[in-house]
């Protein structure tokens, strides 16, 4: 199956976040890396808009076939389209139909290639429309607060009953970034990752660990030290 790595020049949180070093390496090393073990990627390819990050992901053994057009890869694009013009264009330029494939976040340096064949595996048995890598959230839906125009905290979700304890609430899951695997014309005809035959692909908290700040860097750089002595 075809992998596409999403990785646009454009990082306000954190400037060049795609390629900047993490324990000596560019971060987006460990998803091209985890991809080229993976049994179930024949082929990766990143998607970018930017030359310096194209080039790295070159040396790291990835294909970058083309740039990504300038109006895919601003703040306000969607990252939909960006993968529908993906496939869309690797069809057309090299007469393939390709149906099936799976995106890859390079914001998720700890998911493992047995956690993308494991995904794999799940949208293959179940015939699934999509599969989404999700995590357990840390925290039920009803504790969240929102303040008002006035200032007042109030629920989130009217008439939340606050009364559970953590432990006695439903379990509630988050996509966490780490795996997405789409049937092409699927996600053409819903525009949605969403529908009924979304299956999810749970993973640890600890492999699900998001980059986006400077502080999940630092926790990203404290558990790869942690790794490397157990």
């Amino acid at each position: 199956m075809i992998a596409i790595i999403p990785a646009r020049g454009g990082s306000k949180g954190v400037p060049k976040k795609n390629i900047k070093l993490i324990d000596g390496k560019p971060l987006i090393y460990y998803t091209i890396k985890a991809a080229k073990e993976s049994k179930a990627v024949s082929r990766i390819i990143v998607s970018t808009d930017c030359l310096e990050i194209a080039s790295v992901a070159k040396e790291l053994g990835a294909e970058v076939p083309f740039l990504r057009p300038e109006y895919l890869a601003t703040d306000t694009s969607k990252a939909i389209d960006a993968y529908l013009y993906t496939i869309e264009k690797i069809n057309n330029d090299e007469n393939q139909n390709i149906n099936e494939f799976m995106v890859l976040l390079p914001t998720s340096p700890f998911r493992t290639s047995d956690d993308i064949d494991s995904a794999v595996k799940i949208f293959c048995d179940k015939n699934a429309d999509t599969v989404i890598s999700v995590v357990e959230a840390t925290h039920p839906p009803t504790w969240y607060k929102k303040i008002s125009s006035v200032g007042v905290l109030e629920d989130f979700i009217e008439n939340a009953d606050n009364s559970l304890n953590r432990q006695e609430a439903q379990k509630t899951y988050l996509p966490n970034g780490a795996i997405y695997i789409f049937k092409y014309d699927k996600l053409k005809e819903n525009n949605s990752y969403y529908n009924k035959k979304t299956f999810p692909y749970i993973m640890s908290i600890e492999n699900s660990i998001d980059i986006d700040t400077f502080i999940d860097f630092k926790l990203a750089k404290l558990i790869m030290e942690e790794k490397k002595f157990r």
